[in-house]
C-alpha cells in the first residue's frame, strides 16, 4: 500500500507529460557513466525488454535519450541520457522535491535516515536471483 500511495503522489507531482516510468529511467541513466543496453536496463528494473521498449520509445521521441548502435555488436543498441533528458530529470526533481521534503518533515528526518539501510537491504535481497 505504501508503494502504491508513493507512486500516486509522485506521479501527480511530476511535470505535465512526464510519467513515473520516464522519471525513474532518466534518473537511473543520469547516474551512469557508461551506456546501457535495453536488456541491461530491463534487468535493472525487473522488466521485460518489451515492457521497457515503450518507455524508451517515448523518451527517445522527446529527445531525452539517445539510442544508438553498439559498435562492438551491431545486433545490440546502447542507451544514454541526452542533455535534454538531464534537464527534464532536473525539472522533475524540482517538482517532486517539495512533496518529498514535506513527507520527511512530517515523518522525521532521523526516522527516514534510519529506514535507508533497511530499504537498501530489502532491495538487495529482492534483486538476488
Amino acid at each position: 500500500m505504501a508503494d502504491q500511495l508513493a507512486r500516486n503522489k509522485l506521479s501527480k507531482a511530476l511535470p505535465k507529460g512526464m510519467e513515473l516510468s520516464h522519471f525513474t529511467l532518466l534518473n537511473h541513466l543520469y547516474q551512469l557513466s557508461e551506456p546501457r543496453t535495453p536488456a541491461q536496463l530491463a534487468k535493472s528494473f525487473a522488466l521485460t525488454r518489451g515492457a521497457l521498449s515503450n518507455t524508451l520509445s517515448k523518451l527517445e521521441w522527446a529527445g531525452h535519450i539517445h539510442v544508438s548502435p553498439d559498435w562492438d555488436d551491431a545486433r545490440r543498441k546502447q542507451v544514454v541520457i541526452s542533455p535534454s533528458g538531464r534537464r527534464a530529470r532536473d525539472a522533475a526533481l524540482d517538482s517532486i522535491a517539495p512533496m518529498i521534503l514535506g513527507i520527511i518533515d512530517r515523518v522525521g528526518s532521523d526516522r527516514v535516515r534510519d529506514m535507508v539501510p533497511v530499504l537498501r537491504a530489502l532491495r538487495s535481497q529482492l534483486s538476488e536471483d
